[in-house]
């Protein structure tokens, strides 16, 4: 395989390669590992992001009573039963 890299990522990739004491293919070798096994995940900075929005959400659920919630189910699932929440469904509509 061929590639061709610009200025800066070719010397960085020279100077690693000093550093570590290994040839430069070895290097792209191990840095398409690294990246190959980070490419699924998020990074820190869209994780840290999702995380807010979480928070955001969590803090706008309302604080009531169970009861009261399973009420509010209970009607919702009766209200579609029959069409909705204002009657019952007519069937002569398209």
């Amino acid at each position: 395989m061929t590639f061709s890299l610009d200025e800066i990522t070719a010397n960085r990739l020279n100077l690693t390669a000093e550093r570590l004491k290994l040839a430069k293919s070895e290097v792209v070798r191990e840095a398409i590992l690294d990246y190959a096994a980070r490419a699924g995940r998020l990074s820190e900075r869209e994780r840290q992001r999702m995380l807010r929005a979480f928070d955001d959400h969590v803090r706008k659920i309302p604080d009531r009573p169970v009861q009261e919630v399973d009420q509010e189910l209970e009607e919702i699932r009766r209200a579609r039963q029959v069409g909705g929440r204002g009657g019952s469904i007519d069937k002569s509509q398209p």
